[in-house]
């Protein structure tokens, strides 16, 4: 009988070594272009998981623990349109990705407050998205790009694009 692996204790800093990309280095990557920010407030947290319902949105220090692919990347907002953010991923394959807008800084997801999106750009509901909705296939080893449309609070119990005036 194979020993358990220790649970990784969890922290903001898991992914982001593997998951920060760096000028000059070759190697699979995602390129995401954030749209439809409701401001430039705050901070955006990108991470990337396997593409199966299961492993979907799960805890990061299980999947890492289990060895299974979890990167992450966090960065303010900043003033520059378009916003984009790039994420080392370990190769070709299916990936699963999530962006926060962390409008205020608390590194959690407030229901009111912020906004996600994800790869794929499902229509949200009161759950989370299925995976194979919210994937990308990336079929190189550079640079692979996509687009996502945050997601705001937009009535009692919805979600969705903000509405352009």
């Amino acid at each position: 009988m194979a020993a358990a692996q220790p649970i990784i204790p969890s922290t903001p800093d898991l992914g982001k070594a593997e998951g920060k990309c760096r000028s000059g280095e070759g190697g699979p990557a995602l390129l995401v272009r954030v749209d439809g920010l409701k401001d430039h407030r705050g901070n955006l947290k990108l991470e990337v998981y396997p593409a199966n319902d299961k492993d979907f949105l799960q805890d990061d220090n299980i999947l890492i623990s289990e060895g299974k692919t979890f990167r992450r990347v966090e960065q303010p907002v900043g003033a520059e349109n378009p916003v984009e953010l790039c994420v080392r991923i370990p190769g070709p394959g299916t990936y699963a990705v999530s962006i926060l807008h962390d409008r205020d800084g608390n590194r959690k997801f407030g229901l009111s407050v912020d906004g996600i999106a994800f790869s794929g750009n499902p229509k949200l509901g009161l759950s989370k998205p299925k995976a194979g909705h919210s994937s990308v296939v990336v079929t190189g080893n550079g640079i692979s790009r996509i687009a996502v449309v945050m997601n705001y609070r937009t009535g009692l119990m919805s979600f969705g694009p903000l509405r352009k005036n």
